[in-house]
C-alpha cells in the first residue's frame, strides 16, 4: 500500500509539469472559475492554508485525503454569500459515510447564483422582456481511503455545468491527492493535492445562433456561432500544518487525539496554471474542540496594487466554529462562520452547518 501512494505522490507531481504550462498572463483565459471558490465556512476562514491538515467533507476542495479521516457520517450545509452587494449567492451540501474499516465516500453539490439579469437585445437594448438566472452546479462524487496510519489518499470527480436561459456548458474535473502524518500526536501533517484536471469543453446553445434575411428572398436563415474551447483552471496546492498542544494531550477512541488548548498553524503553496502563485498561511486556536478562532492570509505579488493586481482579494480571512455534542456516541453539532475581505464590495461571508454521527 505504502508503494501505492508514494506512486500517487510521484504521478501528481509529474503530471504538475504538464498541468501547469500557463502563466499570469493568461488570467481569465480559463472557464468553470467558481471551481477555484472554496464554499466552505470552516476551511475558508484561514485562507485554505489547512491543505495538510483538512479532515471530512471539506477536505474534497482542499486535499480531498482528508476525507479518509471521517469519523462515520457527516453532513454539511454551507451559505456563502460571494462578495456582498453583488447578489451572488452559493449554496453547498454535502455528505460522507465511512465505508469499512478506512474507506470513505463524500458527495458534494454547489450551486451558485447571480439573481435575476434583465433580458436585452440588439433590438431591445433597454429591456424590458423578461429577466433570465445563470446558475452554476458542480456535483462532486469522491472516495478516500486510509492506507496506513500514516498514508490516506483520494480522488474526486466533479461534474460541472454553467447555464444561462439559451447557453450551457457542461464538463468533467478532477481533483487527487495524498496527504502524511507523523510525529507525537499525529502533530505534523504534510499534504499534496492536483485539482481542476480535465478535457476542454465550450458553450453551446440556441443563444449562440443569429437570424438574418436572405438577400433578395423572403427566407429567413439561421447562422451559429462557434464557441471556443476553454480549460479548467488547473492547480497544485502543497502544504504543511503543525499542533502545539498546550496541556495535557488525551487520545479518543477512534484515534485522534485532543487537547484543551490546541494551537495550529498551517501554510500551503499554491501553484495556479492561469494566474498568479498564492501563499497561504494560516493558524487556529482551539478550545477542547468545542470552540475554534481562526485567521488565515493570502499572499498574491500585486495583490496591493490596484493597476497589477489579478484578484479581488486582499488577502485577510478569518472565521470561528462553535461545535457541541449531542449525545455520549460521539456526534455533534457545529456552527460555523468566516469573513474573506475584499478589494470592492463588502467581502464574502459564509455561513455552515456540520452535523457528525
Amino acid at each position: 500500500m505504502k508503494k501505492i501512494t508514494y506512486t500517487m505522490a510521484l504521478a501528481l507531481a509529474l503530471i504538475s509539469f504538464d498541468a501547469f504550462s500557463g502563466n499570469e498572463d493568461r488570467a481569465g483565459e480559463a472557464g468553470a472559475s467558481e471551481l477555484l471558490i472554496n464554499p466552505w465556512a470552516r476551511s475558508s476562514g484561514w485562507g485554505g492554508a489547512n491543505t495538510a491538515g483538512a479532515r471530512g467533507l471539506e477536505a474534497m476542495n482542499l486535499n480531498i485525503a482528508g476525507l479518509a479521516f471521517t469519523k462515520n457520517t457527516e453532513i454539511i450545509f454551507s451559505n456563502t454569500r460571494w462578495l456582498s452587494g453583488t447578489d451572488i449567492n452559493i449554496l453547498s451540501f454535502g455528505f460522507a459515510k465511512k465505508l469499512g474499516e478506512a474507506g470513505v465516500m463524500g458527495l458534494t453539490v454547489t450551486r451558485m447564483s447571480f439573481g435575476e439579469i434583465e433580458i436585452t437585445t440588439a433590438d431591445l437594448p433597454d429591456g424590458g422582456i423578461g429577466n433570465y438566472q445563470p446558475n452554476y452546479l458542480n456535483i462532486g462524487l469522491a472516495y478516500s481511503k486510509q492506507f496506513s496510519n500514516s498514508i490516506s489518499g483520494g480522488l474526486v470527480v466533479r461534474i460541472v455545468t454553467e447555464s444561462t436561459a439559451d447557453v450551457n456548458a457542461s464538463g468533467v474535473s478532477i481533483d487527487a491527492g495524498v496527504a502524511y502524518k507523523t510525529a507525537t500526536y499525529d502533530a505534523f501533517k504534510f499534504g499534496i493535492t492536483l485539482r481542476n484536471v480535465g478535457p476542454t469543453t465550450k458553450y453551446s446553445g440556441n443563444g449562440l445562433a443569429i437570424q438574418a434575411d436572405k438577400q433578395n428572398t423572403d427566407q429567413t436563415l439561421t447562422f451559429e456561432r462557434r464557441s471556443n474551447d476553454f480549460e479548467l483552471p488547473s492547480l497544485v496546492n502543497i502544504g504543511a500544518s503543525y499542533d502545539f498542544f498546550l496541556t495535557e494531550v488525551e487520545e479518543k477512541e477512534d484515534g485522534t487525539f485532543i487537547a484543551e488548548h490546541r494551537v495550529t498553524a498551517s501554510g500551503t503553496f499554491t501553484s495556479n496554471s492561469f494566474t498568479k502563485d498564492q501563499i497561504r498561511v494560516g493558524g487556529e486556536y482551539a478550545f477542547q474542540n468545542k470552540f475554534m478562532v481562526r485567521a488565515g492570509y493570502v499572499f498574491e505579488s500585486d495583490a496591493a496594487d490596484e493597476d497589477d493586481a489579478r484578484t479581488t482579494s486582499i488577502g485577510p480571512t478569518m472565521g470561528a466554529t462553535l461545535e457541541v455534542p449531542t449525545n455520549k456516541t460521539g456526534s455533534t453539532i457545529g456552527l460555523d462562520y468566516s469573513y474573506r475581505f475584499t478589494r470592492a464590495f463588502d467581502g464574502t461571508h459564509a455561513i455552515g452547518l456540520k452535523l457528525t454521527f
